[in-house]
């Protein structure tokens, strides 16, 4: 069975950093991250390739955040610098068995972690 087990995540004050991780038992799929902050719809975040580290973000984050992943221990790791309370948000780690590279839409994903809210201070 595919589990996505998140940890890290919590309370910060704008312009502090924090760091989310998923680890996954019985998957070595490409690894997302998505957040949904109150009243609004899920969104992309960023992602990693399993097999070649290929990476891609949202351009609201793309120069604070940074994705990577651990192969041995089949984990993977936002490290979130420079947040702003716009980052506010529960934050998911995702999988898919699509091939496809570069998707998306949370409606592409086949395995979800339960989410962690992650709160910015100003």
């Amino acid at each position: 069975q595919v589990q996505l087990v998140e940890s890290g995540g919590g309370l910060v004050q704008a312009g502090g950093s924090l760091r989310r991780s998923c680890a996954a038992s019985g998957l070595t799929f490409s690894r997302y991250w998505f957040r949904q902050a109150p009243g609004k719809e899920r969104e992309f975040v960023a992602a990693i390739s399993w097999s070649a580290g290929l990476t891609h973000y949202a351009d609201s984050v793309k120069g604070r955040f940074t994705i990577s992943r651990d192969n041995a221990m089949n984990t993977v790791y936002l490290e979130m610098n420079s947040l702003k309370p716009e980052d506010t948000a529960v934050y998911f780690c995702a999988a898919t068995f699509s091939t496809v590279w570069g998707i998306r839409d949370p409606g592409g994903m086949n395995y979800w972690g339960k989410g962690t809210l992650v709160t910015v201070s100003s």
